[in-house]
């Protein structure tokens, strides 16, 4: 029989102490790594780890600081489908479906998986429409949103934390027949304090938090004829979905003058109750709560290149600034045969709310822009930016930076909320 060793008895307990030690590490990295793995609903980390589980390729874009966020998607046509002014553990600013991303679910009319920028093309209804087929009556049974813009995945031509550019080809046909080819190249910025400062030329204060993104979107006449308003033009429309709520409104302000509310589309789905869509002599109150549907439209004549929401129960202020030509011609995207198809609506928003059968998309709002139209000659080129910012923090120092941006006090917004 084999001797034993005299060191062995007094390895013993050595041995335990390693093994208990390394068990206590282990189950110390598996609680950490799972506190991580396990974000809460409603944060920028929970919709992150959602969409990369249930999606394709994403991009996330970052600050130097990991505090500014944004994530886009190739699979939903480089759409930004959310953003964060606070890192992983910070409120996620866009609307996501996740219901319907979940299903794996592609419906044939509309995808509505949500986003808070996404690229479309205008215009929606009339006789140059491209979501009508040609002899279509122009109701909800025909609308058909265009598969580039809706199910078809779009190429990452470039991708790194500070910027992503995607796109895709499609060639179509509108509601008078008239075939259109088009290239899309879509560029994503994440936008520093300075960049952010010179675009809103105004100062954000060190007591808020933020994120902003631009988006240039970069459109291509690839056909060989050119696109006149005779046969059809088409725009860029951007369309940003946010998640409402009984606290949240849109504020928008235009230019005052003795027409100016003839300007302003209220009758989309039929009137917007007073209590919900309120007017003055500058300044538009809608109230974005996601109960009842409406839209609302401001004519290039007396827009101005600003549009916000504030939500009162989050102290969030989101403002998206579009660019505006306000003596160029924009395409008119009512369902119906239009006596002037060129005057349209360079802002728009939209309050999702149950449809006649009592189905509803959402909830979610959307605050949106078109370009002008564009009559690009062959091979001819158009530039569409928009630039979306959120921010968040000392409510006093975000009333001051409404105030500054939009020439509105945020308590009037509140009172007329629950007028």
């Amino acid at each position: 029989m084999p001797m034993k060793s005299p060191g062995v008895p007094a390895m013993v307990p050595i041995l335990a102490v390693i093994v208990l030690h390394c068990l206590a590490c282990s189950n110390s990295a598996t609680t950490k790594e799972a506190a991580v793995d396990s974000p809460v609903r409603g944060s920028y980390a929970w919709d992150k780890q959602f969409l990369r589980q249930h999606t394709g390729e994403t991009v996330e874009l970052r600050s130097a600081d990991s505090m500014s966020r944004v994530l886009l998607s190739a699979q939903y046509q480089g759409r930004v489908m959310t953003s964060t002014a606070t890192g992983d553990t910070g409120i996620s600013f866009g609307w996501i479906n996740y219901n319907l991303i979940a299903s794996g679910e592609k419906r044939r009319q509309f995808n509505p998986v949500g986003g808070e920028e996404r690229f479309w093309m205008g215009p929606e209804g009339g006789q140059y429409s491209i979501y009508f087929k040609p002899g279509d009556s122009f109701n909800i049974g025909h609308w058909q949103v265009p598969a580039f813009i809706d199910t078809i995945s779009w190429k990452t031509e470039k991708a790194d934390e500070e910027s992503a550019i995607f796109s895709t080809d499609a060639s179509l046909q509108n509601f008078s027949g008239t075939p259109l080819s088009v290239h899309i190249e879509r560029a994503i910025h994440l936008l520093s304090r300075n960049s952010l400062r010179g675009i809103l030329h105004s100062d954000i204060s060190n007591g808020l938090s933020f994120v902003g993104f631009q988006t240039e979107n970069k459109v291509t006449n690839t056909g060989k004829d050119a696109w006149k308003k005779e046969t059809g033009l088409l725009s860029v429309w951007l369309l940003g979905m946010f998640t409402p709520g009984p606290e949240t409104g849109v504020v928008i302000p235009f230019v005052p003058g003795p027409k100016s509310a003839s300007l302003i589309t209220s009758n989309y789905f039929g009137t917007v109750p007073p209590q919900r869509l309120q007017v003055t002599d500058s300044i538009v109150y809608f109230v974005c709560d996601g109960k009842y549907r409406s839209k609302i439209g401001i004519s290039p004549k007396i827009a101005k290149p600003i549009a916000a929401a504030f939500d009162f129960k989050k102290n969030v202020l989101t403002v998206v600034i579009p660019e505006i030509a306000r003596d160029s011609a924009y395409v008119n995207s009512k369902w119906e045969i239009q006596k002037e198809p060129y005057r349209g609506d360079v802002i728009n928003s939209y309050n999702d709310g149950p449809l006649a059968d009592g189905s509803q998309m959402g909830p979610f709002f959307e605050i949106e822009s078109s370009s002008p139209a564009l009559a690009l000659p062959a091979n001819g080129t158009a530039l569409y930016r928009q630039t979306t910012c959120h921010f968040q923090g000392d409510y006093e120092k975000l009333r001051a930076l409404a105030q500054q941006l939009l020439g509105v006090q945020l308590e009037e917004l509140r009172k007329r909320l629950h007028s």
